[in-house]
């Protein structure tokens, strides 16, 4: 996928493994939304979600949300121009979940 430009902000389910995205983010200034368990430090993260990374119930639960989200800003965006459909956002969410839970 070839990005036409900056996110305007990156969600993140586990900051401590997802360090090196969370870096870029903060060198490009992107805002860095994430779920911070306590064995997360949560300095480099701009809006945090306190949870726990490591259940795959809150993990889904959480990014089920985001994806609903994303799914009802982009239709309320119609107007604006086409982007990303709301499925491939929801699609990316999806697989962000599958790989915290199931990184091989």
């Amino acid at each position: 996928m070839r990005w036409s430009r900056l996110p305007d902000a990156i969600f993140v389910v586990d900051p401590h493994r997802q360090a090196t995205a969370i870096h870029e983010a903060n060198l490009l200034n992107i805002p860095v939304v994430a779920m911070v368990d306590t064995n997360c430090d949560p300095r480099n993260v701009d809006y945090v979600i306190p949870s726990n990374d490591d259940a795959i119930r809150a993990i889904k639960l959480v990014v089920g949300k985001m994806a609903d989200a994303a799914i009802e800003g982009k239709g309320m965006r119609k107007d604006e121009g086409v982007e990303e459909e709301p499925a491939a956002v929801a699609a990316m969410a999806a697989k962000q979940a599958d790989f915290t839970t199931n990184p091989n």
